[in-house]
């Protein structure tokens, strides 16, 4: 094999990763809608969880779920909205400031602009992990030359 054989085996690769990233971030979406759902029916019947999520672990759920990015007020409002207990913290909005800015650290979340001076926090469709840094690079090198050729004018 030629070096160009492994590279266009290397491509086939990253698609196939990238498409099955793909299908994971909307298994991950239908995941947070349906236990966004069994939340709501559970508080409904009167069932208390025996097991309540963190509140990092309720930031991962409603991130998947919105398939947008969504402002620290937005994700209270939702947190609130699908029967997350907040009242046990001081400040919840520096809380979940804070569980945010530590997901983004992570790698789970990106920081995307929001209105002047906020931000907003979308989750990552994609997982890097257990990929190298030269691979990652070779990725997004490749998302962006693709994104050069479909965006330039067909003649």
């Amino acid at each position: 094999m030629f070096e160009r054989d492994y590279k266009r085996a290397l491509e086939a690769a990253a698609r196939e990763y990238e498409a099955l990233g793909q299908q994971r971030q909307e298994l991950d979406k239908r995941l947070a809608e349906v236990a966004q759902t069994i939340s709501t029916l559970s508080r409904l019947c009167g069932l208390v969880p025996t097991v309540p999520w963190g509140l990092t672990d309720a930031c991962r759920v409603v991130l998947r779920g919105a398939g947008q990015p969504m402002a620290p007020v937005d994700v209270r409002e939702r947190l609130a909205a699908i029967g997350f207990g907040l009242s046990k913290y001081a400040s919840n909005l520096a809380a979940i400031h804070t569980v945010l800015k530590r997901l983004h650290e992570a790698g789970e979340v990106r920081a995307v602009a929001h209105t002047v001076g906020r931000q907003a926090y979308a989750w990552n469709h994609i997982s890097t992990d257990g990929l190298s840094p030269a691979v990652v690079e070779f990725m997004r090198v490749r998302e962006l030359e693709a994104g050069e050729t479909s965006a330039k004018p067909s003649k």
